[in-house]
């Protein structure tokens, strides 16, 4: 009974879920414009975790789970939000975009303890690589303009 007392009564600890207004402009895919193929994947795989626009499933309102998601979230953002990729110096957008194409391709993103429940972000191989390849394009991109 006290455990389920105890369970009970963490559901009352609830993290933060508020959406931060940003600037449309700002959006990775609006400074950006990647093709509509790297952009359904970007918001399938990454947006959830790396951005304001999380879609939270049913289970992130139940305490513990939900403070495990909140923080993967909160790190994710932390690392980078591409919701405010626009504000992200030039120079750091050129260490950014490699650094997202290294991590896809290396399969250290999307975590896989995230694609476990979210089928849609499970990329293929094929998917995987032009998602990398987007990424490292447009990092050469930036840093051929003199962005590095």
């Amino acid at each position: 009974m006290g455990l389920l007392g105890v369970f009970v009564l963490i559901q009352f600890i609830q993290p933060d879920r508020s959406v931060v207004a940003t600037a449309p402009s700002q959006d990775l895919c609006a400074a950006l414009q990647p093709p509509a193929s790297v952009a359904e994947l970007l918001k399938a795989a990454c947006y959830d975790c790396h951005s304001y626009e999380t879609r939270y499933p049913w289970y992130s309102r139940i305490a513990p789970v939900s403070w495990w998601i909140t923080n993967h979230i909160s790190e994710g953002r932390e690392q980078i939000n591409f919701n405010t990729f626009g504000a992200v110096s030039p120079r750091d957008r050129v260490e950014v975009l490699k650094e997202c194409s290294e991590e896809v391709l290396d399969g250290h993103m999307p975590l896989r303890s995230y694609t476990w429940m979210h089928a849609k972000a499970r990329l293929s191989a094929e998917q995987r690589r032009a998602l990398a390849d987007w990424f490292s394009a447009r990092a050469r991109y930036s840093g051929a303009k003199g962005e590095e």
